[in-house]
């Protein structure tokens, strides 16, 4: 089954007073994947600057930018029509034993940083239930069910700084706090795991052509001798809803707005996700 899908997402910085310099980069265009078709794609910046894009290290699509002018407001409107398939992702009967034969290749996917650690408590799970044996892939899906049974999704629980281990003491978070968690795990066991920003249209039932907010989801791919994505959020394998921007190590690799800027003022972010099913 295709879905095309329309996606509307606008973010930026409003400033208390005028800064004078602005250095951005954006990561918000969806990837051609096997499982998706980019129909169209715009980036609009406001104020207008000067830019340039690239394929980072990770394979995502980046602008980056600069202003030089005096700005109150900067704004980044990333418009994209994709066809998405839903392509059944495939298991293998791959054991830990011998996707440790991987290590070296994906060396990168496997280094425990503070915001995937997932502490003693979820790595010690995490071991019991490798203990009972199953291939790689069973062993993963498992260990995504439990974070998904265990942990609340609450909005605005936790920011984008926060570690993994603290989301799990709590049992609080968002969709970057349970993909942190379960990339972590993973990790612990020598499974190779990433982490991918994209979008979700969350109302399954949306009419086509009606638009709807849409959001801003992570989720998380194992190596089986593939990449093999799951969402803990929702306890599902990825469909033709979900729309894949960018992967990396963490959030840190994949932030949709990052820069800097020169000047006294302070600044607030804000983010808007609109999503409309076309067909």
């Amino acid at each position: 089954m295709t879905t095309t899908l329309h996606i509307t997402h606008t973010t930026g910085f409003k400033y208390s007073s005028s800064v004078t310099d602005s250095f951005n980069e954006i990561r918000m265009s969806p990837l051609y994947t096997p499982q998706q078709l980019i129909r169209e794609r715009e980036v609009t910046i406001y104020p207008k600057p000067w830019s340039y894009s690239y394929i980072d290290y990770w394979g995502t699509n980046v602008t980056a930018f600069e202003l030089h002018e005096p700005h109150e407001k900067l704004t980044v409107t990333v418009d994209t029509c994709v066809d998405v398939d839903a392509i059944p992702a495939q298991r293998t009967e791959l054991s830990l034993e011998e996707v440790a034969q991987y290590s070296d290749r994906w060396n990168e996917y496997l280094q425990l940083s503070p915001a995937v650690e997932p502490g003693e408590d979820l790595a010690d799970t995490a071991r019991e239930i490798a203990a009972r044996g199953g291939t790689v892939d069973e062993i993963a899906l498992a260990v995504g069910e439990l974070i998904h049974e265990e942990m609340t999704y609450e909005s605005g629980s936790t920011e984008v700084t926060a570690k993994a281990e603290d989301a799990w003491a709590s049992k609080k978070g968002v969709c970057q706090d349970y993909s942190h968690l379960m990339i972590g795990a993973l990790r612990v066991l020598g499974i190779p795991a990433r982490y991918v920003s994209g979008y979700i249209l969350p109302d399954k039932e949306a009419p086509v052509g009606k638009s709807v907010i849409g959001e801003s989801h992570a989720w998380v791919q194992w190596f089986n001798g593939a990449w093999f994505s799951y969402d803990p959020t929702n306890a599902l394998i990825p469909s033709e809803l979900h729309v894949m921007v960018a992967q990396g190590r963490e959030y840190a690799d994949v932030a949709p707005l990052r820069g800097m800027f020169t000047g006294q003022a302070s600044s607030e972010m804000f983010v808007t996700v609109e999503m409309k099913r076309l067909s």
